[in-house]
């Protein structure tokens, strides 16, 4: 569990990681160098959780990769699906990392929400559901391994 008690916000108990993967971890289907190593880095204190539509159908790939098993989305209202997967988990329990307009409702949802730029871009929508933005995604496991930084970017 990662704790972060924030003024003016309060006490989050985190214990769920949930993060689109194209586009969020992976440009054109492939996961991004150094990536599976800071995943890695994460599982001894939040539940890893992978959403894809399999935009480039390499999923299997990435989740041999990571030693995980993505869900994979139906086509269609994926950004309802998404939402209602951190609802799911408990919203209060859960960080999410996107950058897409299907990530908008999920990084919203969640108790921390990260919007991720990406090669990709980040889309408007997604960029205003988020509690924070960061230039990559290394970036945002940096937050997650030093969580002062969350408390001095958040607290009113």
């Amino acid at each position: 569990m990662i704790e972060i008690n924030i003024p003016g916000r309060g006490l989050l108990q985190l214990e769920h990681l949930v993060s689109d993967v194209n586009g969020t971890l992976a440009v054109d289907g492939l996961l991004l160098d150094g990536l599976a190593k800071r995943i890695a880095s994460v599982r001894d204190r939040v539940t890893v959780h992978l959403l894809t539509a399999d935009t480039h159908g390499k999923q299997a790939v990435i989740d041999q990769q990571l030693n995980l098993t993505a869900t994979r989305l139906t086509g269609g209202n994926e950004q309802e699906q998404k939402r209602a997967y951190v609802q799911k988990l408990g919203s209060e329990k859960v960080i999410a990392l996107g950058q897409g307009t299907n990530d908008a409702a999920m990084l919203k949802e969640a108790a921390l929400g990260i919007c991720v730029m990406s090669q990709e871009g980040a889309a408007a929508e997604t960029l205003l559901s988020a509690d924070i933005v960061v230039p990559d995604i290394f970036t945002a496991f940096d937050l997650l391994d030093k969580p002062l930084r969350i408390v001095a970017t958040l607290r009113k």
